[in-house]
């Protein structure tokens, strides 16, 4: 299923809120945008539905920030894949681990190569300003679980 729709900086907080309570362990969101387009916004607004009082730092530099519980209600990755230069670095992060009992939440899914998971929900931010817009590849395995409609 394809779903596509625009919103605002404001609504970004609710999306993300959405998104991030429908979470299960084994789930991945990857987000795709150009810089500033809006994917750590959204990231940290499914880090905050999931429990984390803080703010969450951009992974950036991290390239992988865990959070478990209690920290959150779920166990979550946060993953910044812009500084990959080459798919084979990411066997070194071990991603497939955090899914036995938690999620991953990607940015530069594109950085992934040919790798990926094929149940992996994918959402394309574009646009800039008050003026975005969220296209959502949603996966069977998410089915009545999308809270978006």
């Amino acid at each position: 299923m394809n779903f596509s729709f625009s919103y605002n900086l404001a609504e970004a907080e609710r999306i993300g809120a959405a998104i991030g309570k429908a979470l299960k362990p084994g789930d991945v969101v990857a987000l795709e945008g150009d810089l500033g387009a809006g994917k750590t916004t959204l990231a940290r607004a499914m880090l905050k539905a999931r429990g984390l009082a803080g703010e969450a730092p951009s992974p950036t530099f991290a390239i992988v920030q865990p959070y478990a519980p209690p920290e959150v209600d779920l166990a979550i990755a946060h993953v910044d894949l812009y500084r990959i230069e080459d798919e084979d670095e990411l066997i070194e992060l071990g991603l497939d681990d955090y899914l036995y009992d938690g999620a991953l939440l990607i940015e530069w899914p594109d950085r992934l190569g040919t790798g990926g998971w094929p149940d992996m929900l994918l959402l394309k931010i574009s646009g800039e300003g008050d003026a975005r817009v969220l296209t959502a590849d949603v996966p069977a395995a998410w089915g009545a679980r999308w809270p978006l409609r």
